[in-house]
């Protein structure tokens, strides 16, 4: 999708497609004529019970534990005001632009769905400041994922107030009033409920599982890319990736990453050396050999965060709702549960994934297990060091992801003088689950680097099209083997080639699109 294409927003659900289009490349937004009519019907609503004598929970009362308290007609307006200053308690640094569009995005469905009794127009105005490129800025800590992602949707809906730090556009850090002003957007005065409706969703640590699994769908090919690399580097056998042995056990993750493994290598030469009677390993150790049900249980469990994600795109959390028949009810649907529990299986997947790729590196360097290789593939070994502190590297990079698996959703804090007495930490879970992914970029880029030298040292037997594909593309920045050289900058190229799709491009130019 290109930055001026426009995804409509109306009571259905969204797609991941949407999400990714506008947290990540700049797309517009707009509001469905049908959104527009359930937003009307449901405000109306909304009102006949503001000018009701009868209390009704973020209408004309307190909020949370003070809402026992029932508020006066002339003190609702500064009720919705107070709600998001008081709430927009962010901490620490700002949130990527990419997660904040998500999470608006996401806000602005809910509002949509007509169960929230916001009026069309300040969800047009919600609507404006996404199609305009204006960022609130949000903070890193401030949620625990219960009663929704409270703080960081306060952030955000203090900038439709005209209050508060944004980036525009290009990035420049601006007053929410001046950045509105050129894009002729005004500030919102809040009615009643609109300042909870605002705020009160998951929409934060939703908004980073969709661009999660975005992110993984990339990462476990490549997964499957250096896990083919090492094999053919390391003298492995495919035949353990025979689609006969796989259907013994018929996971569909396990069976897609073992396609992916018999594609890549088809047609190596550094495979066919070793086809004969010369080769006396009976088998491969288990990070050769066990990949696809590594990897494949991380796109089995993938597929499971998937299957959450989508049945929350398709929902409508705020409390209290409006129902289709004019009810309006609280409800537990703002609890983070679903999601946390989901991101902290993926942080776990992601952990173990790269766990089996460090230890894949390491059997590269070592004399005693790569099988002719030079010890730490190095020009000189003594003299230089090859790839010896790369390893390092990794492995301090997977201990970190070994911690950041650690489940956030079990550690509920109770808060809300014990009002809201559990929570579900989800956007704790979701922030550590972005870091992890990180970090998985970076090892998966080390096995590559690491892989693409060892491959070059098998010299003259070339490897398979596809791996060769992609040591032709590091080479295009990564200069082969030789004496020792600053080896940051090259770890850091070929992370960049990773997360940018290079390196998943240059395999599948050789075997079509890779499962």
């Amino acid at each position: 999708m290109r930055d001026n294409e426009v995804v409509n927003v109306g009571p259905e659900p969204l797609s991941f497609a949407d999400v990714v289009q506008v947290a990540r490349h700049g797309a517009a937004v707009r509001l469905t004529d049908e959104a527009l009519t359930a937003m009307a019907r449901a405000r109306a609503r909304v009102d006949e019970l503001a000018a009701s004598p009868t209390p009704a929970y973020g209408v004309s009362t307190g909020f949370g534990a003070l809402a026992t308290r029932h508020i006066d007609p002339e003190l609702r307006a500064q009720l919705q005001r107070s709600l998001v200053r008081s709430h927009a308690a962010g901490s620490g640094p700002e949130v990527e632009a990419e997660v904040v569009r998500a999470m608006m995005l996401l806000r602005l469905h809910t509002l949509a769905t007509g169960h929230t009794g916001v009026r069309p127009s300040t969800a047009q105005v919600l609507a404006g400041l996404i199609s305009t490129g204006i960022t609130p800025v949000v903070h890193e800590y401030g949620s625990l994922g219960c009663s929704g992602d409270l703080a960081p949707l306060s952030h955000v809906a203090l900038a439709l107030m005209g209050e508060g730090p944004v980036r525009d556009r290009d990035g420049e850090l601006k007053t929410a009033r001046e950045a509105m002003k050129p894009v002729g957007l005004e500030p919102v005065e809040l009615a009643a409920k609109e300042g909870l409706a605002l705020i009160n969703g998951t929409d934060g640590m939703l908004g980073m599982l969709v661009l999660a699994l975005d992110d993984l769908s990339a990462l476990l090919k490549v997964a499957d890319v250096s896990a083919a690399m090492s094999v053919e580097a390391l003298l492995g056998t495919d035949r353990v990736f025979a689609p006969e042995l796989q259907a013994l056990r018929p996971h569909p993750g396990q069976a897609a990453s073992a396609a992916n493994l018999r594609a890549l290598l088809r047609d190596s030469g550094i495979m066919a050396s070793h086809r004969d009677d010369s080769c006396t390993r009976v088998q491969d150790a288990y990070s050769l050999r066990c990949a696809p049900q590594v990897a494949g249980a991380a796109r089995d469990t993938a597929d499971h965060a998937a299957t959450v994600a989508g049945r929350e795109l398709a929902s409508a959390v705020d409390n209290p709702v409006v129902l289709d028949d004019g009810r309006v009810e609280s409800n537990g649907n703002f609890h983070g549960a679903p999601v946390g529990y989901v991101l902290d299986f993926l942080a776990i997947a992601v952990a173990d994934v790269a766990s089996m790729a460090e230890r894949r590196t390491d059997r590269m360097l070592d004399i005693a297990r790569s099988h002719g290789l030079p010890a730490f593939l190095a020009e000189d070994p003594g003299v230089d060091s090859g790839h010896m502190i790369a390893q390092y590297t990794q492995a301090a990079i997977v201990s970190e992801l070994k911690r950041l698996a650690v489940p956030a959703s079990v550690d509920s804090i109770p808060s809300s003088a014990m009002q809201e007495d559990h929570v579900s930490m989800g956007w704790s879970a979701a922030r550590k689950l972005r870091r992890s992914l990180d970090g998985l970029t970076r090892v998966l880029a080390i096995e590559i680097l690491t892989a693409a030298r060892a491959i070059d040292l098998r010299h003259p037997h070339q490897p398979a099209p596809a791996t060769g594909a992609v040591v032709a593309a590091l080479r295009q920045e990564v200069p082969g083997p030789g004496p020792d050289r600053f080896l940051a900058p090259e770890i850091e190229s070929v992370t960049r080639l990773v997360a940018d799709g290079t390196v998943l491009t240059a395999a599948e130019s050789v075997t079509g699109p890779l499962a």
